[in-house]
Order: structure tokens, then sequence, then C-alpha cells
């Protein structure tokens, strides 16, 4: 039996869908059994081919769908397009295969009631298929605090902050985009709050998804976002030590819930067929962004500002 709608929430639901009809109908059956009902849900879908769109219109009318005209498109760029067009005070930002639990839009509008106007952001608990135990349990993922960073398939933000901090880096295209608009985000003066209490369930695997696309975006991606937010002598030292855990060296591990973007990006480099040319091709791809980077760049100094890899 579904939940009974008791109140309309000031929240819009923004998710950016490609070639997943199953996962989005999954996902948006959630969202209309969510006990505080989002005022309006938007999904850009970036030209499906499995008739996601067509599914969308007959089955969900009350979804705001915005049909990209091709697939070229980055999902920062389709997310964004969902940002601008969200009305609501509130958007949770969520993936195309994520399925929220029936409270928790009702759970983060009770947090974010007893947060001052400075929290922009409160991240969930994650779940994923093959997360290890010991990162399920860690205190780290299961502690209610402030972090560098959110995680992009299930968050609730202040729509005026995504404003104001200038949304996802276009650049970027996919992978990473996160923790680049989290530093932007921290150095406006706002913070992210980490609240463990409330679990989304992710249908991608954990950790950085497997192949040579993946690979390469998110490798140019951790550099366009150092550039852009850290001191060069992080930026060295953070080379550095993602150069050794590439040629087999482990040091000691970021914070797991601090490290999103970068889990795994070792292992990734060594299992991917030709992944040490695809890291330094991808590095050098940054380098040749670093015009951009400079123009863009403001070092965030902000109390809660972390580098992911330690």
């Amino acid at each position: 039996m579904e939940e009974t709608v008791t109140e309309r929430a000031p929240v819009s639901c923004v998710l950016s869908s490609f070639n997943k009809k199953r996962d989005v109908r999954a996902n948006l059956l959630a969202l209309r059994r969510q006990t505080a009902s989002p005022a309006e849900v938007i999904v850009v879908d970036n030209c499906s081919k499995d008739g996601t769109a067509a599914m969308i219109k007959e089955e969900f009318p009350e979804v705001r769908l915005i049909e990209m005209p091709h697939s070229r498109f980055g999902a920062c760029e389709t997310f964004n397009l969902g940002f601008k067009a969200a009305r609501q005070e509130l958007v949770a930002i969520l993936d195309d295969d994520v399925v929220l639990p029936p409270n928790w839009i009702a759970c983060l509008l009770e947090r974010f009631g007893r947060e001052p106007p400075t929290t922009a952001m409160i991240t969930t608990k994650v779940i994923e298929p093959l997360m290890p135990e010991e990162y399920l349990h860690r205190n780290d993922v299961n502690e209610e605090c402030y972090l560098p960073t959110f995680r992009g398939c299930g968050t609730l933000a202040r729509r005026k902050v995504l404003e104001e901090a200038g949304y996802y880096d276009e650049k970027f295209f996919i992978y990473g985009n996160e923790r680049d608009l989290a530093a932007r985000v921290l150095s406006l003066g706002y913070r992210i709050l980490q609240d463990p209490s409330v679990v989304t369930f992710h249908g991608t695997p954990y950790g950085i998804k497997a192949g040579k696309r993946s690979l390469y975006y998110h490798v140019r991606n951790f550099w366009l976002y150092a550039f852009k937010n850290c001191r060069w002598i992080d930026v060295l030292g953070v080379g550095l030590r993602l150069g050794l855990r590439g040629l087999g060296f482990r040091g000691r591990q970021a914070e797991a819930a601090e490290a999103t973007g970068t889990i795994g990006l070792d292992r990734s480099v060594g299992e991917t067929p030709g992944g040490l040319w695809i890291a330094i091709r991808a590095t050098l791809a940054a380098l040749w962004l670093l015009p951009y980077c400079l123009r863009h760049r403001r070092v965030c100094t902000a109390p809660d500002f972390r580098l992911p890899v330690q």
C-alpha cells in the first residue's frame, strides 16, 4: 500500500536521465510515495533511446520533462538546466537510478528547520551495490558532521545558493563536478551537513565506474577542481600521492565520507587497459585547460574544506 501524502513541500526534485527507463520509473514512483510530496519534479532527459521520455509522458504527467535534442550534452549541463528551471526554495539533487524512502523529503525538511541559514546543503547516507560492510560501518560515514563535498545522487540544497555559486561547471562535463561546486559553496560562507539518518538507495555500484571514459573524466576533473580551488602546494602534494598510488604504492586513505569521486581511482588506473596512459592523457587535457582554471581560480580557505586524498 502506498504512503498517504500529508503535505506538499517547497521542493523541486531534479534528475538527469539517460537510457535508464526502468530506473527512472522506480525513482518517480518513489517520489510519488513521499509523505511530504514535492511541489515539482523535473526530469531532464538526454535524448534517451529506450523510451524514457515517452514513459514519463504517459505514466507521470505531473513531471516537468525537458527533452534534449541530442545525447551529446554532459551531465553538468543537463543538471544545470534542471536547476535553472526549478521554482521552489529547495532542490533535491538526484541521480536517475536512485530510490528514496518515503520519508526522505520530510526528514530533510525537518533537519533544515533546525539548521541556520548558512547550511546550504544536507547530503545523505548513500547505499550502493557492492559497498563493503566496513565502509558502511565507518564512523565518518555514520556521524553527523559538516563536509567539504556532497553526494550528487541524494542531496537537498537551497536553490538560491546553487544560483549564487554558479551551478555545476560545465567544463567538467561529467564526474567530479560536485566537489568543485561544493568548494564554491563553502567559499561563499555556507556549509554542507551530512545527515546519515537519511538514506538514499543508489543503483550505481560503489566506487568509480569502470571504463576508460570514466577514468579519463575522473582524473581530468580532479585536476580541474584542484587547479581552481586548492593551494598550489596541495596540488603538487596530491599529484605526488596519486602518482605513487597509480604505480602501486599505498598510503593512508582519506576519510570515506569525504573521498567521493576518488574512491577506487588508483585501482581503476591499474585495472583499466591502458589506464596509466589514460591518466597521463587526462592530466595533459587538464593542463590544456589551465588558463580557464586560472581565470576561475578562487582558493577555498573555508574551515570545512579538505582535500579528498591524504
